[in-house]
């Protein structure tokens, strides 16, 4: 492992092996995100008229586009339907969008044959009962802390984040890392130009 790698051993299922996780992120080319619970912290906030509102996390963002770059896919499956979670997967990119689905084992199905992909090359994160048909066949398998217990029991990785708080970034960080893709991201940020050289 190398310097800023989001793994913590504390955070994974004890039967499951450091090597053995990694490898299971290394083969994932389409990593699949819930959006209550994981892209935001599971509160639903009604307005006046009705309109329900969630208060996405920028990181998780940012983290979901350089997983893209990296050449990951990325879809939701979502339970629940709004134009808001269709806004913000347009501002990211996200082109494969299925919401308002309850059957979430069988719009997995579809989607994998839509992508030509087997459930062994696929990863998803999800915090409640309902996502436990799809975590139970992906390679790469993930929740967050205050997921119901017993998806935290059956995924490979827990994260340190809590859902809405910067988890979806943590799993797409070890994607990456795991991929040997993360250190090249980074690096990006990092360079010097001639320019700032010489005004430093």
């Amino acid at each position: 492992m190398t310097a800023g790698t989001p793994f913590n051993s504390a955070s994974v299922n004890p039967q499951l092996p450091e090597a053995e996780l990694m490898a299971r992120a290394a083969r994932v080319r389409l990593m699949i995100f819930d959006v209550d619970g994981i892209l935001t912290d599971g509160g639903l906030l009604y307005g006046a008229d009705g309109e329900q509102l969630k208060h996405f996390n920028a990181l998780d963002g940012h983290g979901i586009k350089q997983l893209q770059q990296s050449g990951v896919a990325t879809a939701i499956i979502s339970a629940r339907k709004s134009a808001i979670v269709s806004r913000r997967a347009a501002d990211l990119g996200i082109a494969h969008v299925q919401q308002g689905v309850h059957d979430k084992h069988s719009a997995f199905i579809q989607l994998l044959t839509q992508l030509s992909l087997d459930a062994e090359a696929c990863g998803f994160i999800g915090d409640d009962v309902i996502d436990l048909p799809i975590l139970s066949r992906v390679g790469f398998a993930a929740s967050v802390p205050n997921g119901h217990r017993e998806v935290r029991a059956r995924v490979h990785y827990v994260t340190q984040a809590g859902g809405g708080h910067g988890a979806a970034r943590e799993v797409c960080d070890l994607i990456m890392q795991a991929q040997n893709t993360y250190d090249a991201a980074l690096a990006a940020y990092l360079r010097v130009t001639p320019q700032d050289s010489a005004s430093s």
